[in-house]
C-alpha cells in the first residue's frame, strides 16, 4: 500500500508492521468485520419476523396452524445449533439444486443420488462453476442468513409467545367489551404491550446471536474467525513476504475486544429501549 513496502526484506519496526497490516489478506480480515455486522443487521429482523409469525401461529385458533407453529418452535429449539447448521445448509443447497435440475434438465436420465454423491446437471449447480468468486461468497452468505434466521426465529417465537401470554387478559377482555374485533385487539392492545415483556428475552437472544456469528466459519464464509486463524498462524519466508511466528493469540485478542465492545454497546442500547418501552406502562409486577 505504501511506496516503501516494495521490498519487505529491507523493512523493520513500524514500517514492517505498517506494510504487514495493509496487505490484501489483511484487508480481507478487515472486510470480514463488515460481513459479521451485515449478517447481524439482516438476520436479526428476519429472525424477529419469523419469530412473530411462529408465535402468532402457535396462538392460532386453528389446530393445523397452531400445531405447525408449535412444531417449528419445538424442533428447531430441540436440535443443537451446530448440528442444525451443518445439516440444514447442505439440505437447503441440495434442495435448490434439485429444483433447478427438475426445471432446467428434464431429459436427464442419470440418478441424482449415487451413493453418497449428489449429482445434478452442470446448469443446475449453485453457483455455476464458471461464476465469479463474489457470486460464491454471496451465495454462501445467503444460505447462512436463511439458516441463522430459521434457528433464531424459533427462539424468538418462544420469547414472543410468552410475552403475548403475559399481557393481562383483562385488557383483552376490556377491548372486546368496547367492541373491538380480534384483529383490532391483537394489533392495538396485545402487540404494543407485549414488547415490555419480550425485550428482556430478545436481549438475551441478541447476545447469543452475536456470539454465534463464528459459526459462519463452519458454513464456508470467510469471517473474522477464519481470517484470525489464517493470518495468525506461523508463516515462513518461503510462503509469505512477511514471515512471523504463531500470532494467533494477538488476532484472537482483537476478536475478544471486538465482541466485548459490541456486546457492551448492545447492552446500553437495549437498556435504553427497555426504559422507553416501560414509560407510561404498568406491568403485572407493579413497576411503573
Amino acid at each position: 500500500m505504501f511506496a516503501y513496502c516494495a521490498d519487505p526484506d529491507t523493512l523493520s519496526g513500524f514500517k514492517w508492521l505498517s506494510c504487514y497490516l495493509t496487505t490484501g489478506k489483511h484487508f480481507g480480515f478487515y472486510w470480514s468485520f463488515l460481513t459479521v455486522l451485515t449478517l447481524l443487521a439482516v438476520t436479526a429482523p428476519a429472525a424477529l419476523a419469523l419469530g412473530f409469525l411462529g408465535a402468532r401461529a402457535a396462538r392460532s385458533r386453528h389446530f393445523a396452524l397452531r400445531g405447525l407453529g408449535k412444531t417449528y418452535i419445538a424442533i428447531v429449539r430441540g436440535v443443537p445449533d451446530i448440528v442444525f447448521f451443518m445439516f440444514f445448509v447442505i439440505a437447503l443447497d441440495q434442495g435448490f439444486e434439485w429444483i433447478r435440475h427438475q426445471w432446467l434438465c428434464p431429459n436427464w436420465t442419470e440418478a441424482i443420488r449415487q451413493g453418497n454423491d449428489f449429482r445434478v446437471c452442470p446448469s443446475a449447480k449453485l453457483p455455476l462453476g464458471n461464476s465469479p468468486q463474489w457470486i460464491h461468497e454471496v451465495y454462501g452468505f445467503f444460505l447462512a442468513v436463511i439458516t441463522f434466521a430459521i434457528v433464531f426465529g424459533a427462539f424468538a417465537a418462544n420469547v414472543l409467545f410468552g410475552a403475548m401470554t403475559a399481557v393481562p387478559k383483562a385488557q383483552l377482555e376490556t377491548a372486546a367489551a368496547y367492541g373491538m374485533s380480534r384483529k383490532q385487539t391483537f394489533w392495538r392492545i396485545l402487540v404494543p404491550q407485549m414488547w415490555v415483556y419480550a425485550v428482556p428475552g430478545l436481549s438475551n437472544l441478541w447476545m447469543i446471536l452475536i456470539k454465534a456469528t463464528p459459526l459462519l466459519f463452519l458454513l464456508g464464509v470467510e469471517d473474522i474467525v477464519y481470517w484470525a486463524r489464517e493470518l495468525g498462524g506461523s508463516k515462513q519466508a518461503k510462503f509469505t513476504a512477511y514471515p512471523h511466528g504463531d500470532w494467533r493469540l494477538w488476532y484472537f485478542l482483537v476478536l475478544l475486544v471486538f465482541y466485548l465492545s459490541f456486546t457492551k454497546l448492545s447492552e446500553w442500547v437495549l437498556s435504553r429501549l427497555m426504559v422507553r418501552l416501560r414509560r407510561g406502562q404498568a406491568t403485572v409486577g407493579g413497576s411503573a
